[in-house]
């Protein structure tokens, strides 16, 4: 299959298009989270007001065999700093907190600390030079608790610089713990009631929240530990309260809650903070440079991506048992979330394929639509031969095939035209596949595919091959002997 060579050129996320391609894009995530061994993935994407897709795949609980739901809860860790960082401009904005005040002037413990000039600024954008998570961070593998408020300020008097101020960009869960502080002193509220009464019930997100629930604990998707090696067996991780640290790290929500929230930080939407608000919070505060090269972006609270050309934000996480990522494109206004309930889930290779896929969709190439006669549907599918598995789908009005075990969905893709009702061909360009060549389709009684002829290559559904693929190779021609 040949490398698509896009440009960098603007695309639109057409809403038509993306209803086209959720179905593709919810088989491609199937796929994936079995190829990866993965208990279960909930997604969505929202485009404008739509949510175009809503799915929740695999189990909540793999060892009982539970299934999951689209509103089974998920912990998503850091995206815990985005609604914190929310939280601070919504404060900003009401005169109740300057981004340059130092940090004793709402934790008043910290006075005469290392930590006491640090500002707020400084704190959303990863460079006050804070530790990241303690001296003692076992709490992350549930061997203690969560750091307390007393703990918390403790850590922070006693070994909380590492860096100087604005030296590096460092990552820290705790500076943003700090954070938490700030909205309670400067609001008069607790975190968890002031995110509540102006986030959360300001868009109605019924299954999110600051911090674990444990009169909902039966709603949480179970978390799963990763594997040492291909063929470990996953075990359940209870939840447990992350206590002073929701601010960093405490949030639960769904991918459903997380597309309306992330619509919230499209420009134009006036819900939680104003356009500039979103500008500061989105905008490259640090270009992240490690060994030479750039590592990453980040803004204030949260972090900078780009995919296809595409300028993204949002932001990962990580609790022990789920790994979440969501992207937002603030100004297309389309918003993409994947959850993943294990260690070293792959939400984040996920949530960049829906991505490209979405991408692919909206760059058809002129000419290349199925004809309006023609049940472009009927031909889409996985189809499978000793060498690996092909998908056939319907992006942007047109069919493609792409291999469906690829980490990157589109590195290699072919477009495909229709030559009649029981015939496509790949179209003509430079490649190393089959190009130019037949794709011939013999159907069953139901019409459905039962053979395809790939670029004279057999291919059957995924299932047929399986059935067959023992006498396939019991019975190779030719024999073991080289005859």
């Amino acid at each position: 299959m040949t490398t698509s060579d896009r440009t960098d050129a603007a695309l639109s996320y057409d809403i038509h298009i993306a209803r086209e391609a959720a179905p593709a894009i919810e088989s491609w995530l199937e796929y994936q989270r079995r190829y990866l061994r993965t208990p279960g993935v909930q997604a969505a994407i929202r485009v404008g007001d739509e949510l175009v897709l809503s799915t929740a795949l695999g189990h909540s609980d793999e060892v009982a065999g539970t299934p999951l739901r689209t509103d089974h809860l998920f912990r998503i860790a850091s995206h815990s700093k985005t609604f914190t960082a929310t939280s601070i401009l919504q404060l900003v904005e009401q005169g109740k907190v300057r981004l340059d005040d130092p940090i004793d002037t709402y934790v008043p413990e910290l006075a005469e600390s290392a930590l006491a000039p640090v500002t707020v600024r400084e704190l959303l954008g990863h460079q006050a030079g804070v530790i990241r998570d303690g001296v003692d961070k076992d709490y992350w593998q549930l061997m203690d608790p969560f750091p307390d408020r007393d703990a918390l300020i403790e850590l922070c008097r006693s070994a909380g610089q590492v860096f100087e101020r604005n030296e590096y960009f460092k990552y820290t869960n705790i500076g943003y713990s700090l954070l938490g502080l700030v909205i309670e002193s400067a609001s008069g509220s607790s975190y968890g009631d002031y995110v509540a009464a102006n986030i959360v019930d300001r868009l109605g997100l019924t299954n999110t929240g600051a911090e674990w629930e444990r009169a909902r604990a039966g709603e949480y998707a179970g978390g799963h530990t990763g594997l040492l090696d291909g063929n470990d067996v996953r075990e359940v991780i209870p939840h447990v309260d992350t206590r002073a640290m929701a601010a960093a790290t405490g949030f639960y929500s769904t991918a459903e809650d997380l597309a309306v929230y992330g619509a919230a930080h499209f420009f134009g939407a006036d819900q939680l903070i104003g356009d500039a608000s979103k500008r500061l919070l989105q905008r490259d505060e640090s270009l992240v440079n490690a060994n030479g090269r750039e590592i990453g972006r980040y803004g204030l609270g949260m972090d900078i991506v780009t995919i296809g050309g595409r300028r993204l934000v949002g932001h990962s996480g990580g609790y022990p048992g789920h790994i979440t990522r969501t992207f937002i494109d603030p100004s297309d206004q389309v918003v993409v979330s994947v959850l993943t309930n294990c260690i070293g889930g792959p939400a984040g290779a996920l949530a960049t394929g829906v991505v490209k896929l979405l991408n692919l969709a909206a760059e058809a190439p002129a000419g290349t639509q199925v004809p309006s006669d023609i049940d472009a549907r009927r031909f889409c599918g996985d189809f499978a031969n000793l060498m690996g598995v092909i998908s056939i789908a319907l992006l942007g009005g047109r069919l493609v095939a792409f291999f469906p075990a690829a980490p990157d969905p589109v590195d290699s893709y072919e477009e495909l035209q229709v030559v009649d009702e029981n015939t496509l061909a790949v179209v003509p360009t430079a490649g190393f596949g089959s190009i130019g060549e037949k794709v011939e389709f013999t159907w069953d009684e139901a019409g459905s595919p039962s053979l395809v002829r790939y670029g004279g290559s057999s291919r059957w559904p995924v299932e047929a091959f399986r059935a067959r693929r023992t006498a396939q190779i019991a019975g190779a021609v030719g024999g073991r002997d080289g005859n």
